[in-house]
């Protein structure tokens, strides 16, 4: 999931930073420290989740998202509660309160997997819409990987390792990619997912369970 942040703390932006660089399924598209730069990159680069502080040099965070111009979904950063109102009538994801922890900072992210949040995958010659919220499990397919949803199976030859940049998935086999929020359960080896049945290879089992831990799931 490609992020940016427009945030003009040094202290909170590094702190940002950080947290992103923790998480694998997110990357971090650019940093700027004012709404306009940050506005004139979006316009050429699009996102999948900006992280926006509310107070800004010039036009304010919240002024920025009042433009409408703002197409992915948002979390609000600031240390200052008396703006959540007026950030939740715009229709952020979520709102930080500095200084947050990482665990909040997941919190934050895993709701914007399960928002409306999509990207756009290459698949042939066309791009197909992929709700975030929707993909259950990538599984490798010889040159392809084939993303499954409940509605759909799309078949793209971008790696594992692009899509785990752009989506909310975990690495747990040579062939497997999870969607960790839909992880029904672990049990002896093998991940759970409906009534699929996906292999945990050893190479990947200890960042798998590690994320598994971090997410709430119970193994």
């Amino acid at each position: 999931m490609r992020c940016l942040i427009v945030e003009d703390e040094p202290l909170a932006c590094e702190r940002l930073t950080g947290y992103l660089r923790r998480m694998p399924q997110l990357q971090l598209a650019g940093v700027f420290n004012d709404a306009k730069s940050g506005l004139s990159f979006l316009r050429q680069n699009p996102v999948e989740l900006l992280f926006l502080d509310v107070h800004l040099g010039g036009m304010s965070g919240l002024e920025l998202l009042e433009t409408a111009l703002v197409k992915c979904p948002v979390i609000l950063t600031t240390a200052h509660p008396e703006h959540a109102l007026k950030a939740y009538d715009l229709k952020v994801v979520d709102y930080l309160l500095k200084p947050f922890t990482f665990e909040r900072f997941m919190q934050a992210v895993e709701r914007v997997s399960q928002s409306d949040a999509h990207v756009f995958i290459k698949s042939g010659a066309r791009l197909e819409r992929v709700g975030l919220s929707e993909i259950l499990y990538v599984e490798g397919q010889d040159d392809y990987r084939c993303i499954h949803t409940p509605h759909q199976q799309i078949l793209t030859l971008e790696t594992f390792g692009e899509l785990e940049q752009r989506l909310p998935i975990c690495r747990v086999h040579r062939s497997y990619a999870v969607a960790i929020g839909k992880v029904d359960s672990v049990e002896r080896g093998h991940v759970h997912i409906g009534e699929k049945v996906i292999p945990i290879s050893a190479s990947y089992r200890a960042s798998f369970l590690s994320r598994i831990a971090r997410s709430g799931k119970r193994r």
